[in-house]
């Protein structure tokens, strides 16, 4: 073990020069979800370059990869990065900024790539050393509903062969380049999108006694909305209500017809999510009838919550720990962001942890989904390697069932 983590990190330093260059070059022409064919014609290349066979074309422009060790058949652990960018237009300095007016990776997917293609290269260099297939998967479309995660598992990427783990790396701003983070069990929520539409009766806000007020309808509904929270939700579940837009389209002095509303739900308990969204149904057309409207609700089922199988990241909390020293592996906190990658974690025993990317003393330390966004890049150095040391530990003969 003490010769392959040596190998790893020899190999994960020497390829640092090429990784960063990969990671600028995509981080210059970021593509959005369902869009990403430039993108997988590079990885592609790249895949062609190391020797490593794939399957492209997968849930649209998503490519899978496969790396064999000795004895091909006697195992699979899958590595996953997602693709898409964001529709952001980006203001940093950095000479490597995204060349594409409005879109910019502002959620570090360009380094998911690149720490993927990084470990691609190394697990095809030390092949001899584990027993056992590495699937690589790239996965478009991420950041927008229904997600590609659920497209390639109904088109059959956690077959032929068979993963037993599935993992997953994500940036994370409040972590330290070179360290990364782990969560057994429930980590990340669920997510769904709500959709309201009020109609009322607009007219001359002069003349309020004559119309039927829709901004002031959404207004309570809003406010009644937030009692889900406070009133409804277990106070140890986990649970956000929030509405982050509000269409209306009147004046100073005209009152719409209707108001639109738009806003998110989020949770860790699936049952608690469906009456989640049976209060929010409930409470919003009432509060518009009672007022003399009506009321239209949507919401749009998005992504379960990710569950990290408890078994498997505690190995790669061990595993990380032998690679990076143990001051370097952090204990992390659930969060009600949301992840596609949990439908992996459905099936599959699987695991998302986090990657540092924050070097205050050089001002890298904007949070994830912003224009200022960037990440110090010698955390490609550790994220590659960690990558190839989990696939090529797991797969070892005496490690490939963990008893999950």
């Amino acid at each position: 073990m003490v010769q392959l983590k040596q190998k790893i990190e020899a190999l994960s330093r020497s390829f640092l020069t090429e990784i960063v260059e990969i990671r600028r070059h995509l981080h210059q022409n970021p593509e959005l979800s369902c869009e990403e064919f430039q993108t997988a014609d590079y990885i592609c290349e790249k895949l062609d370059e190391y020797g490593i066979t794939y399957h492209r074309g997968i849930a649209g422009t998503g490519v899978v990869g496969l790396i064999e060790g000795r004895n091909a058949t006697a195992g699979c652990v899958a590595l996953r990065a997602d693709m898409d960018a964001l529709p952001i237009k980006e203001e940093t300095i950095a000479a490597y900024k995204s060349v594409v007016q409005g879109k910019m990776h502002a959620c570090g997917h360009d380094v998911h790539m690149a720490c993927l293609l990084g470990a691609a290269k190394i697990l095809q260099s030390i092949r001899d050393q584990y027993t056992g297939t590495v699937k690589l998967l790239f996965q478009p479309s991420e950041e927008s509903y229904p997600g590609g995660a659920i497209t390639m598992i109904n088109e059959g990427v956690l077959d032929n062969p068979k993963p037993q783990f599935v993992i997953a790396q994500h940036v994370i701003n409040n972590l330290q380049a070179g360290d990364v983070g782990l969560k057994p069990g429930p980590y990340m929520a669920s997510t769904d999108e709500i959709f309201i539409t009020v109609r009322g009766k607009g007219g001359h806000a002069a003349t309020p006694s004559q119309v039927i007020d829709p901004i002031l309808i959404a207004s309570h509904i809003v406010i009644a909305l937030q009692q889900i929270v406070s009133r409804h939700a277990d106070p140890v579940m986990p649970t956000v209500v929030s509405i982050g837009k509000i269409t209306g389209e009147g004046r100073t002095n005209i009152i719409p017809d209707e108001v639109k509303m738009e806003g998110t739900v989020r949770t860790y308990n699936e049952s608690w999510r469906g009456e989640v969204h049976q209060l929010i149904q409930k409470i919003a057309v009432s509060i518009a009838e009672g007022m003399g409207a009506t009321c239209h609700v949507r919401i749009a089922h998005g992504y379960p919550f990710l569950n990290n199988n408890p078994g498997l990241t505690g190995k790669l909390h061990t595993l990380a720990s032998q690679y990076l020293g143990p001051d370097h592996v952090k204990d992390l906190e659930q969060r009600m962001t949301a992840e596609d990658f949990a439908y992996f974690a459905q099936r599959r025993p699987s695991c998302l942890y986090r990657l540092g990317i924050t070097n205050e003393a050089r001002g890298i330390n904007s949070n994830l989904h912003t224009a200022t966004f960037d990440v110090d890049e010698h955390c490609l150095e550790t994220g590659m390697g960690l990558m190839a040391w989990f696939a090529s530990n797991l797969l070892q003969p005496e490690l490939k069932t963990l008893n999950l």
